[in-house]
């Protein structure tokens, strides 16, 4: 038993799940649903991306390619839809912020300082990373605009305003599916691939039928979590004195991303920081160019029209965020010092987030 756990951690996790149902039958309190929820998330959001990973081997690298970019932030998806559905549209948006800042600042960071102080300078391919920081920038620069042009156009929910921020998400689907199509030809991989480290050649663990169950399961699993979640967060921001604007712009990404990061800060610390810096850079260009325009789409489609207009506070950040993480990876190099870097960035917009009144 113990040696089953050592391989696979996430399964204690999973006795979150049947406790936060508990809690919400048994009237444990909002902060207990709450926090067993968001336990609950991550080994869900964890087999996702197994069972995902699973199938690409038995799809073959197109198809497997298309899963991977479909479902690499499939949690998030799952719960940022449910906060829409409830008109939470302010922590929708502020998730998406903290999952950019957070993959590109938090993540990369911690993989830097660790695979630094293992290793020494790391090395990891520059013209890939250049790429992704184009398209980050691109990303940032089609949020920017609906934001500054919304002051002049008319109000957030004017029907120009939502027509500008509709047109803004197709060009950024566009361009995601671009940059899919040009990486696969030219790496024969994915933008969003590999998500993990690669499997060993004697193939997967899974056989196809139980990675589709795995997956399904899963997938569920988080839906009634979030259910959980979503309708636990406006007492649990009250009761512990936080915003709503901060939860989304730190738990919220933290919850549904956990178990990519800590594959990121593994796969750094074994030396392997060509992979740890695809799948945190990789996985903010699928949040700006992927999830942020398709949670535009879906909520039109649910009444609650989302628009992608930001306040000042996300753009300087994102503004900040993605320009440091593009500086540091310029060279194709990276130490514990530009982690640390990272790090201080983000540990401070994280304080700024907590005191700001919004």
């Amino acid at each position: 038993m113990l040696k089953f756990i050592r391989k696979d951690p996430f399964v204690l996790l999973i006795l979150a799940v049947p406790l936060a149902f508990l809690a919400e039958i048994g009237h444990w309190g909002e902060l207990w649903v709450f926090m067993l929820s968001a336990l609950g998330v991550i080994p869900m959001a964890h087999y996702i991306g197994e069972s995902t990973e699973a199938l690409a081997h038995y799809t073959g690298p197109k198809l497997g390619g298309l899963l991977n970019a479909t479902l690499g932030n499939a949690a998030e998806l799952i719960i940022t839809i449910i906060a829409i559905r409830e008109g939470l549209l302010d922590l929708v948006k502020a998730s998406i912020t903290g999952s950019i800042l957070g993959n590109l600042l938090l993540v990369l960071g911690m993989s830097m300082v660790l695979g630094g102080v293992r290793h020494g300078i790391q090395k990891f391919n520059r013209q890939q990373a250049t790429n992704n920081a184009i398209l980050l920038t691109l990303a940032i620069v089609a949020l920017v605009v609906p934001s500054l042009f919304s002051h002049y156009i008319g109000p957030d929910t004017s029907i120009k305003v939502e027509a500008l921020s509709l047109g803004v998400a197709g060009v950024m689907v566009v361009l995601y599916v671009l940059g899919l199509i040009f990486i696969f030809k030219r790496t024969g991989e994915p933008l969003s691939a590999p998500l993990r480290e690669p499997a060993p050649a004697k193939g997967p663990v899974w056989s196809m039928r139980t990675a589709g169950i795995v997956l399904g399961f899963s997938t569920l699993g988080v839906a009634l979590l979030s259910e959980l979640l979503v309708g636990a967060v406006e007492p649990v921001v009250i009761s512990l004195g936080i915003t709503e604007f901060f939860l989304g712009i730190v738990l919220i990404p933290l919850i549904g991303n956990v178990a990519e990061h800590l594959v990121a800060v593994q796969v750094a610390a074994d030396n392997k920081m060509d992979l740890s810096v695809e799948i945190s850079v990789a996985s903010s260009v699928q949040i700006a160019l992927f999830v942020a325009p398709i949670l535009v789409f879906v909520s039109l489609m649910m009444g609650n029209p989302l628009t992608l207009i930001f306040n000042q506070f996300e753009l300087i950040a994102l503004i900040a965020g993605v320009m440091i993480a593009a500086f540091v990876s310029a060279d194709g190099e990276s130490n514990w010092l530009e982690g640390a870097a990272l790090l201080a960035v983000y540990v401070i917009l994280g304080l700024a987030f907590y005191l700001l009144p919004v």
